[in-house]
């Protein structure tokens, strides 16, 4: 399909925020609040249009993701999927759908806690007790050492996912990350790796099914512990 016109494309804002990005800023430059909302002066939310590119591959860098940047600062670092190609974004669409017995295989594999952060799923966060955790499966892009790519299933919860968006994990990294751990450490990673699963504890796997409970029957376990 011929690239349309960001200018003339009668078709949504986040597509042609995308073609914009393509055709005005270019790969892996810059650009501000302002160019963006000068360029989409009538959009009251462009911002929000432009992080909807995310979902389809698309880079867009932040001074949350490069420390390099301003706050006014983004970065147009790689396209995704060509947005504007309705046969690429159905496709695009359907990848995304995760079945639900998946989405409950990956979060039961994952001990319903954040792989990142290690929050369990309706646990408050430490910094914010009136937040509380909510998990969702995300799709992390892999490079493998010889450099090619796949997309891992992973659990996480909305705040690490929001905030890690865009990036890919790299073997490399990992092994540099094992490579700071203790012998104890890794020894028990290394019985992580042999039996496919992190070792989770009775009392982790008490606690995750309480926070899944209702207030009145977490009310009632409370109330058993203190007799």
């Amino acid at each position: 399909m011929t690239e349309p016109d960001w200018q003339t494309y009668s078709g949504g804002t986040m597509v042609r925020s995308a073609l914009w990005l393509e055709q005005v800023v270019g790969e892996g430059n810059e650009f501000t609040k302002n160019q963006l909302r000068d360029a989409f002066p009538a959009v009251s939310q462009i911002d929000r249009r432009v992080r909807d590119l995310r979902k389809y591959g698309w880079e867009i860098l932040t001074s949350s993701e490069d420390a390099s940047l301003t706050l006014e600062e983004q970065r147009f670092n790689k396209r995704g999927v060509p947005v504007w190609d309705n046969a690429a974004r159905r496709a695009a669409d359907q990848q995304m759908t995760l079945p639900a017995t998946d989405r409950q295989n990956v979060l039961s594999r994952d001990g319903y806690m954040c792989t990142v952060c290690g929050i369990a799923g309706g646990e408050p966060y430490v910094d914010d007790s009136n937040l509380t955790a909510v998990l969702t499966v995300a799709r992390r892009q892999v490079r493998l050492s010889g450099g090619s790519e796949i997309v891992r299933l992973t659990t996480e919860c909305k705040r690490c996912h929001t905030g890690s968006r865009g990036r890919r994990t790299s073997v490399d990294e990992v092994v540099s990350q094992i490579d700071k751990l203790d012998v104890r450490d890794l020894q028990q990673l290394a019985s992580w790796l042999a039996a496919g699963q992190r070792n989770i504890s009775d009392l982790d796997r008490a606690w995750n099914a309480v926070l899944r409970l209702p207030s009145e029957a977490k009310s009632e376990i409370a109330s058993r512990l203190a007799e």
